[in-house]
């Protein structure tokens, strides 16, 4: 597992961060957490009392206490998008840091965002200081979010910090392009969160993938069928993660519109439907079609080339398609969620060894791997995985020679892991993490 603190063991299971979930209609949504607000021990800063009109630091009395402001200021006008009178509004490197310390720990922290006026789009972090580490160090708490509209949406992060915390939200690109932060919330450690499922994200994000041109070897794809990692310069996917139940599934044909992705940013060269032709690879897809047939706009979907990569037809058509049809069969008394990938360059497909398609523009990987974490179908999905919860992981050469039998191929997540550098299951906790990821799989394989 890859892990970011060096405090005591104690401090480090306190810090996780669980991950932040996007805020969705109905599970999250602004109007989801205001309720969420009015029925658990809340501490909310609105920004709305005090005054700061200058960009150097200095210290501001809010509502709930006295915060550093860092190239940033309390703005009202019309440009600021705001709940209320007034927002926080960052510029360059602004950073919105609290001078005092919660006394009743964090379970989670709620923040809204937008863009200033018509500037252009930024990051930004949450970080959390806690005071039991006593060390004085700041950790990240779940994910960079990229803020990429000029109206309020809200943004959740799973905290689970005891003890006293305080917490700096830190803007990390966009320079002079302004951000506007409202409604900062935190609810009390300890007081139960609304139910986070069936999200397709919801066992973390491996690579800590965002939404930035800037990142293209690490562009964050988020649609309502899977969320993915897409690497512009390889032409496929890094990673990418979905879930799985019954609802999925309701007999819609395959419908094999191989097509490019019009999600992708503009500039970015588009692999088509003809990039893998006379190659001797599959388009082989990351999120199966047959997990998505509950309706043509889903299962058609799965056929976007960015939720494709090169596969020897033994290792696409019979071992993992194999593996494929065996997760289908924990449905309908299971649901499960998966993340696959690949990593390396060079495979062996029906025409021999290759490394690139599409006159370079397409990597052939070398390895290909999934993780599969099955439970029963039920509520506050995280939270129900626990220690003996059976996780399948597998890694594959992408070699035409491969044994049929999925089985073969597996292994542990940590060791996948150590392969391609990513952080995976990282939402669960830290216990959680170190008993499931350590294991090879034993159980059936048909």
């Amino acid at each position: 597992m890859t892990k970011y603190l060096r405090c005591s063991l104690r401090s480090l299971l306190l810090l996780s961060s669980l991950a932040f979930q996007p805020a969705r209609a109905g599970d999250g949504s602004p109007s989801a957490l205001v309720a969420v607000a009015s029925t658990a021990a809340t501490t909310q800063e609105s920004f709305d009392s005090g005054s700061k009109p200058e960009y150097p630091a200095g210290s501001v009395a809010l509502g709930t206490g006295s915060w550093t402001f860092t190239d940033a200021v309390l703005g009202s006008s019309p440009a600021d998008r705001k709940n209320g009178t007034q927002a926080a509004r960052l510029q360059q490197n602004g950073k919105l840091t609290m001078e005092f310390f919660l006394p009743n720990g964090a379970s989670s922290v709620t923040v809204q965002h937008a863009i200033f006026g018509t500037d252009a789009s930024s990051s930004w972090e949450l970080w959390a200081q806690a005071a039991s580490c006593n060390c004085n160090k700041w950790t990240k708490v779940g994910n960079t979010v990229f803020t990429t509209t000029s109206i309020l949406q809200a943004t959740s992060f799973t905290v689970n910090i005891s003890g006293n915390v305080k917490f700096e939200i830190r803007k990390t690109s966009g320079g002079a392009s302004r951000l506007n932060i409202d409604d900062f919330s935190v609810v009390d450690f300890g007081v139960a969160q609304p139910s986070v499922d069936n999200d397709n994200m919801a066992l973390g994000n491996p690579s800590g993938a965002i939404t930035d041109v800037s990142y293209p070897t690490n562009y964050l794809l988020v649609k309502p069928q899977y969320v993915m990692s897409y690497h512009r310069d390889r032409g496929i996917a890094n990673w990418v993660s979905w879930h799985l139940d019954i609802n999925d599934r309701n007999g819609i044909d395959r419908q094999d519109d191989f097509r490019a992705d019009p999600q992708l940013p503009a500039g970015w060269y588009q692999v088509t439907d003809r990039s893998y032709a006379n190659s001797g690879f599959d388009r082989g897809h990351l999120c199966p079609s047959a997990d998505r047939t509950s309706s043509i706009e889903n299962n058609s979907a799965t056929f976007f080339m960015t939720n494709m990569m090169p596969q020897a037809p033994q290792n696409n058509q019979v071992t993992w398609g194999n593996l494929e049809s065996y997760t289908r069969t924990f449905l309908p008394g299971n649901e499960v969620y998966v993340i696959a990938g690949s990593y390396g360059v060079g495979g062996t497909g029906s025409a021999g060894y290759a490394t690139t398609l599409d006159q370079g523009r397409v990597t052939v990987p070398n390895r290909t791997w999934k993780v599969i974490v099955i439970l029963p179908v039920g509520d506050n999905d995280i939270t129900r995985v626990t220690s003996t919860t059976r996780v399948i992981a597998v890694d594959m050469p992408n070699d035409n020679a491969l044994n049929a039998n999925w089985g073969f191929y597996r292994t542990s997540v940590d060791a996948i892991e150590a392969s391609t550098g990513y952080d995976l299951l990282s939402n669960l906790p830290l216990e959680v993490q170190a008993a499931i990821e350590s294991k090879i799989d034993s159980g059936p394989t048909n």
